[in-house]
């Protein structure tokens, strides 16, 4: 282990996917540089991430100059009881859960590190732990946040909770919000900051983190300046920003494909890709959380069935806790598409992004499925749910002009039909505006390559952020060893 053996990051992670995948390659990158990483978030995930990859509790896995640790702490069970008959638990209770158990363990982290005299250098978040701060604090160690989302919608949460500009409310629900670098219209903005949030509970926990900004010596962005100039440049004046990203591009010395925190096997989809002929299949993924109605499915199959394109979509069983039965699809729809498409539970999905025969991307608009595919250069059809969804797909559209507007969000009750599915899948990949969506997007892949380059704008902020660590490191051993000689 070279010079950098004492230095040890805690990382603790929202145990949702979308949380997670970040977070693990931002370890990955911090291990490979020389850094003892420690990977946290609750056993619910654990559980899951054990089963579907090659990763076991507390084994230690060297990783370039460094080493990666997976350890789990226990949360008390999962959101639906655990199925023993037990009443279901909200959002809001596991929340609540996790930061009640989580305490306890980062405290304990933090006190067995020093013990051993090997102190944490840092301890990095992801957004709806917020509470990991405070403990780092409480404790005198330095912590970061990883930013999960855009800065975009960093500026929106920022303005909120700051109230810069006004926003929508029970009395004017439906009034436009002044941003610096952008108008959003009330349906545009983070639907968790709207009075008709399905998921009131999200934004709590969100604004949580923002209430806390002075406790993380830096905020990291996964996303790059070339990107999101604008917003970078305004929060810049107001946090510590740092964007690193797309983490997913940063080249590493070592291979860590195998380090996954999946919560499901991928099933095997690129040999199938392989025999497809290039630019030619449609990719569709709703992400880890989103369900779609049952209805929205059936319309999409019939619009995938009547356009005749070749497609592989993913179609992951809807979340036991929102007890929505399992989907079917309409009689024929897997007969008359053999050959034509495929349909899989779970996918590597940037691998398959980045296969030379997928020609666009419909996506749920999540964060990190908006920065591979914008970053891949795919086309994309926009069909976002919730949260930040809604405003990415704005963005996809509007601004880096690599998108389709597909869908709506969830809180406008929607269904689109067969016809406008079909329409829209035409529109994004033959003629004029796919080969329009096609260059934009191509024109943002080359922009990340260079982000993630040596001497890139993404590249330094990194490497910034990593001798930061490493110089509070240095204070932290001389400190321990100090207090030993006392």
């Amino acid at each position: 282990m070279g010079s950098e053996a004492h230095i040890h990051v805690l990382m603790v992670s929202f145990p949702g996917q979308g949380h997670i995948n970040p977070l693990l390659r931002l370890a990955k990158i911090l291990a490979a540089k020389g850094f003892f990483v420690t990977f946290s978030t609750a056993e619910t995930a654990g559980k899951l991430m054990r089963t579907a990859n090659n990763i076991s509790h507390q084994s230690v896995t060297p990783v370039g100059e460094g080493f990666l640790k997976f350890d789990f702490f226990e949360d008390g069970g999962r959101m639906d009881g655990d199925g023993d008959g037990s009443k279901k638990r909200t959002l809001t209770d596991f929340s609540a859960q996790i930061e009640h158990f989580g305490r306890q363990y980062v405290s304990r982290v933090i006190k067995e590190h020093a013990e051993a005299h090997h102190p944490l250098s840092c301890i990095i978040n992801n957004p709806f732990v917020p509470w990991v701060c405070d403990v780092a604090a409480d404790h005198g160690v330095p912590s970061a946040m990883l930013w999960v989302q855009s800065a975009a919608v960093f500026t929106a949460y920022y303005s909120y909770y700051h109230k810069l500009t006004t926003f929508p409310s029970d009395v004017d629900p439906y009034v436009d919000v002044q941003l610096p670098c952008v108008v959003l219209k009330y349906n545009e903005i983070p639907d968790f900051l709207h009075p008709f949030s399905p998921y009131p509970a999200l934004g709590t926990v969100i604004l949580e983190q923002f209430k806390n900004l002075s406790k993380p010596f830096c905020v990291l962005v996964d996303s790059f300046e070339e990107l999101e100039r604008d917003h970078i440049n305004y929060l810049s004046k107001l946090v510590h920003i740092r964007p690193i990203g797309p983490l997913f591009k940063i080249p590493r010395a070592t291979d860590t494909s195998d380090i996954r925190g999946d919560f499901m096997k991928s099933d095997d989809c690129i040999e199938w890709l392989n025999s497809r002929a290039a630019a030619s299949v449609v990719y569709i993924s709703f992400g880890s959380i989103v369900s779609l109605p049952q209805e929205q499915v059936t319309e999409i199959a019939h619009g995938l069935m009547d356009s005749q394109v070749s497609f592989l979509w993913v179609l992951k069983p809807p979340n036991k806790e929102f007890g929505i039965p399992p989907y079917v699809l309409p009689d024929g729809f897997l007969e008359e598409t053999r050959g034509k498409g495929k349909v899989v539970q779970w996918s590597p999905q940037e691998e398959v992004l980045a296969h030379p025969s997928v020609v666009c991307f419909v996506t749920h608009c999540g964060w990190n499925s908006s920065m591979e595919g914008l970053t891949l250069g795919v086309p994309m059809l926009t069909f976002p749910a919730w949260g930040d969804q809604v405003t990415n797909a704005k963005f996809l559209v509007d601004v880096y002009g690599v998108g389709i507007k597909l869908g709506y969000g969830q809180a406008e009750n929607k269904v689109v039909s067969r016809e406008e599915v079909k329409k829209r899948l035409l529109e994004a990949t033959i003629g004029p505006k796919a080969e329009e969506l096609k260059q934009k997007a191509l024109k943002w892949k080359r922009a990340a390559e260079g982000a993630v380059t040596a001497n890139g704008s993404s590249a330094k902020n990194l490497d910034a952020f990593v001798e930061d660590v490493k110089k509070s490191s240095t204070v932290r051993v001389e400190e321990a060893s100090s207090h030993e000689k006392k």
